[in-house]
């Protein structure tokens, strides 16, 4: 579940040696009943500082979902980069994400 605080969903760490690329973001609405916002940011691995907004409180209807990344969109994580997601209500948001690492 995509917790109300900012959450690290993945992470490169700063002398991994590596780069991610993330080829599908799918964000679940698992709640029958209500929407619910999802922030989705690329962030230093610390947390501390914010390169790029994927997605900024969209709406996930009820019983939804979003792709925020998809392979024909796919973003990549340099070393000391992480992916962060954020939702506006608890337990109410899944984050399925799929990646592949990349050897320098």
């Amino acid at each position: 579940d995509v917790s109300t605080s900012a959450t690290s969903l993945v992470s490169n760490a700063a002398s991994s040696g590596k780069i991610l690329k993330i080829n599908s973001l799918i964000i679940a609405n698992i709640d029958g009943t209500n929407s619910a916002d999802i922030t989705v940011t690329l962030r230093n691995a610390a947390g501390g500082t914010t390169y790029s907004t994927l997605a900024n409180t969209v709406a996930v209807p009820a019983d939804a979902t979003l792709i925020v990344v998809s392979k024909d969109t796919s973003i990549y994580l340099e070393e000391d980069m992480s992916l962060y997601v954020l939702a506006s209500a608890a337990g109410d948001l899944s984050a399925t994400c799929s990646y592949e690492e990349i050897s320098e």
